[in-house]
């Protein structure tokens, strides 16, 4: 009765033995799984914290960039108000110079306006007083120059005006006043250097004698033609059978030459004057003079007399020449500025 009992009892324990060893078999496997499991557990937590880091660092950087966003945006801010309170400034300060630039242009301009007419009513009073047109040309140009730097175009009605005024003068005939003043005033220089007639006349009487050797004569005969020519030059006595120039005593001389300047100068003044009656008178008096009292023969004396029939030439006399519609046009021109 024991021994199948003892046969009965060895299945068992082989199957506990199996059961036990499945156990074991299972138990190993859960274990490396679980190990397995643990430790994928731990990378992937350890790959999730280093991301977490990663995360946290970008994060902190964005962060810190945020903030200097922020702060760029707050100076650029700051920067756009300053460029707006300044850009507000030169826009009043544009305005304020624009309101100043044509102020002074008003003013410029008004000055302008005042110089020109100034100008034109001196050169109208010359043209009227002496026929001056040189002086008066000078002046319309001098107009039209300051106008055409001014480069407006209000001033055209005024420019035109000029140039139509330019181009009459232009066609009046050229008269030299200051070339024949200064020619006149040559003469007057060289009135002193005009050999007297009567001093060539006498020198050359003189100079036909012949004249004795020293030792021709005697003591006595020396003597005595020494006291005759001493007597002779006392008293002069001449035949006049022609036509003689008058004798002029050193006194008269000097007044003879000063009085030839005071008529050369009544020319010159005469011919600033436009006074052609005068100027021709006293040129003709003067030639008169040089001719009369003077050596005609001799060169200065010819060149003075060929001058003075040269200026006596000149017509002085024309109707004198006005710049009246300029200087109209200039005031007009200011009276509307006025006015408006």
């Amino acid at each position: 009765m024991d021994q199948p009992q003892g046969q009965d009892l060895q299945p068992q324990r082989r199957r506990l033995r199996i059961f036990a060893l499945a156990l074991a078999v299972l138990a190993a496997v859960v274990a490396g799984l679980w190990l397995d499991t643990r430790s994928r557990i731990g990378a992937t937590q350890e790959e999730l914290a280093r991301r977490l880091r990663e995360i946290e660092a970008d994060s902190r950087e964005a962060r810190a960039l945020a903030r200097q966003a922020q702060e760029a945006l707050r100076e650029a801010q700051a920067k756009l108000a300053a460029l707006e309170a300044r850009l507000a400034e030169s826009q009043s300060q544009q305005v304020a110079l624009e309101a100043l630039y044509q102020e002074l242009a008003r003013n410029r301009e008004e000055w302008q306006l005042a110089e020109i007419e100034q100008v034109l009513a001196i050169a109208q009073q010359q043209l009227q007083l002496s026929g001056n047109v040189r002086a008066g040309l000078l002046a319309l140009q001098l107009a039209e120059n300051s106008l055409s730097r001014a480069d407006r175009p209000q001033f055209l009605p005024v420019r035109r005006a000029l140039a139509r005024d330019i181009e009459r003068l232009k066609s009046l005939p050229s008269l030299d006043v200051s070339g024949m003043s200064l020619k006149i005033g040559a003469i007057v220089a060289a009135v002193d250097t005009l050999p007297l007639a009567f001093e060539d006349r006498t020198e050359r009487a003189d100079s036909g004698k012949p004249a004795r050797p020293p030792g021709e004569d005697g003591f006595f005969s020396r003597l005595g033609s020494d006291i005759w020519n001493e007597l002779r030059q006392l008293v002069v006595v001449r035949r006049v059978d022609s036509p003689e120039p008058p004798l002029v005593p050193p006194p008269q001389a000097y007044f003879l030459r000063e009085n030839l300047k005071l008529r050369l100068l009544n020319a010159r003044l005469a011919l600033l004057t436009r006074d052609e009656p005068g100027y021709r008178e006293d040129l003709r008096v003067a030639q008169a003079w040089i001719q009369r009292y003077f050596d005609a023969r001799a060169k200065p004396a010819q060149a003075a007399l060929a001058q003075l029939k040269q200026l006596a030439s000149v017509t002085l006399s024309f109707e004198p020449p006005s710049i009246a519609e300029s200087l109209e046009a200039v005031r007009g021109f200011k009276a509307r500025r006025e006015r408006s």
